[in-house]
């Protein structure tokens, strides 16, 4: 081939690489991105999420000590086969993989192996890998610790968790008692009023009693008769007498009155 050819071919290239920057390079002055401050559709109802639209909080978890209660060391042991193995050892004086041994971790400090390059934010971490820890650790690792090296994304299953956390208590040679389960709180009396089954207390009055309700005595409505009055008697008319033209005023006879019936 004619190196006339060949030089051709190169400065081909190099044009249209230098077009295609200088291309580039103008869109960019051109076009810039601005991110809109408000959105372009507004829905009605719903509040914009506090701090700029940051992710959510997450959910608490829920408290380790009933699950240990109920837990399983075997199935544990199998979770832990399938999931841990391939980083870790669990034997007692085992080697470090990509991650540390995990022989007696419960109860030890996070950085328990000794010789083993911790991250960073696991050595910032105080205190000892308790059940709590543990639980929060195992649920998601870069949540628990921002910039850990463990490129793990957790168990989500409450329940397998705590699996896997008795199967790691009974890792050593003096296991960790399971933590108590507290009892759930009884529900609040009413203000003024003790609980069931207990007396009131110094200066408290006793909520009154209910009071008896008598059934309202219903006595039947007086029957009285309207008083009938006697049927007026006729007056007798007047009667003239004597000589002496003098008149006498006859009167009419009243009857007595009569009781009414009943």
């Amino acid at each position: 081939m004619d190196s006339m050819e060949v030089n051709k071919g190169v400065a081909a290239i190099l044009v249209a690489g230098i077009a295609f920057f200088i291309t580039g390079t103008i869109g960019d002055q051109l076009v810039r991105n601005h991110r809109p401050e408000k959105t372009a559709i507004e829905i009605k109802g719903v509040e914009a999420p506090a701090g700029g639209g940051g992710a959510p909080a997450p959910a608490a978890l829920p408290p380790i000590a009933p699950l240990l209660a109920k837990a399983d060391p075997a199935q544990g042991e199998a979770i832990t086969k399938k999931l841990c193995t391939s980083c870790h050892t669990f034997n007692e004086g085992g080697k470090a993989g990509v991650g540390p041994n995990l022989y007696n971790v419960v109860g030890a400090k996070h950085g328990h192996m000794e010789g083993f390059n911790y991250s960073k934010a696991l050595q910032s971490k105080e205190g000892p890998w308790n059940f709590a820890e543990l639980n929060e650790w195992l649920h998601q690792p870069s949540s628990y610790a921002p910039g850990t090296r463990m490129a793990f994304a957790g168990i989500k299953n409450d329940q397998q968790r705590a699996d896997v956390i008795d199967y790691l208590r009974t890792l050593s040679p003096n296991p960790k008692p399971l933590p108590p389960v507290e009892a759930a709180a009884p529900a609040a009396a009413p203000a003024g009023q003790a609980p069931a089954g207990q007396a009131p207390a110094a200066g408290q009055k006793a909520a009154p009693a209910p009071a008896a309700q008598a059934p309202a005595a219903q006595s039947p409505a007086a029957q009285t008769p309207n008083a009938q009055a006697p049927a007026a008697v006729p007056t007798p008319a007047a009667q003239g007498t004597g000589a002496t033209g003098g008149s006498e005023a006859v009167s009419p006879t009243t009857p007595a009155a009569q009781p009414p019936k009943q």
